[in-house]
C-alpha cells in the first residue's frame, strides 16, 4: 500500500508517495531526479549506490525508504560540504577514476569515514572501502585521495 513518506535530502524537505519497501534508491533517482547514487547489483554488495544516513554510509538499493523518512540523508548531490569538496578536489587531483561509476559511492563512504573521525592511513581507508567495488584498478589513486581529502579538512 502506497504511503506518503518525508525526507531529508542534503538539507532540503521532500515529501513523496511510495510503498514502504521501496528502495531509497529508486525514490532518489526516480522521484527526486538525484543521480549521483548508483544502481550496481542491487544486492548491497558494490556500493554504488551508497548514500549517508544520519552520517553512517549506507547501500540505498537495500535500504527501505520507510527507515530513510524522519532521518537526514546526505547524496553526492549536496552543496556546501566542506568534505564533499575536499573529497571531489582530491579524487580528480590524483586521477582517482576512470569510468566514475563507482566514485560517488567511494566518495560517501570516504565522507562518512573522514566525517566521522577516522583516522585517515593507508590501512584504515583500504579497509573501509573494501566492500566498495571498482572494476577499473584505480584504488591505489583512490585510497591517496581519501588521504590528501582526510589532511585538508584536518588543515595537515
Amino acid at each position: 500500500m502506497t504511503r506518503s513518506f518525508e525526507l531529508s535530502v542534503n538539507g532540503k524537505t521532500h515529501t513523496v508517495e511510495a510503498e514502504p519497501q521501496t528502495p531509497l534508491l529508486y525514490v532518489l533517482r526516480n522521484d527526486l531526479e538525484l543521480n549521483g547514487a548508483k544502481f550496481g547489483c542491487g544486492l548491497g554488495q558494490c556500493g554504488a549506490c551508497t548514500v549517508n544516513l544520519d552520517g553512517a554510509a549506507v547501500r540505498s538499493c537495500i535500504t527501505p525508504v520507510a527507515v530513510a523518512a524522519g532521518r537526514r540523508i546526505t547524496t553526492i548531490e549536496q552543496d556546501g560540504s566542506p568534505t564533499l569538496a575536499a573529497l571531489q578536489d582530491a579524487f580528480v587531483a590524483e586521477q582517482a577514476m576512470q569510468c566514475g561509476y563507482c566514485i560517488n559511492g567511494m566518495i560517501m563512504v570516504a565522507k562518512a569515514f573522514i566525517d566521522g573521525g577516522g583516522t585517515a592511513s593507508d590501512e584504515n581507508i583500504r579497509g573501509v572501502l573494501a566492500l566498495n567495488l571498482c572494476r577499473c584498478g584505480a584504488h591505489n589513486r583512490i585510497v591517496r585521495a581519501v588521504v590528501r581529502a582526510a589532511g585538508h579538512r584536518s588543515g595537515t
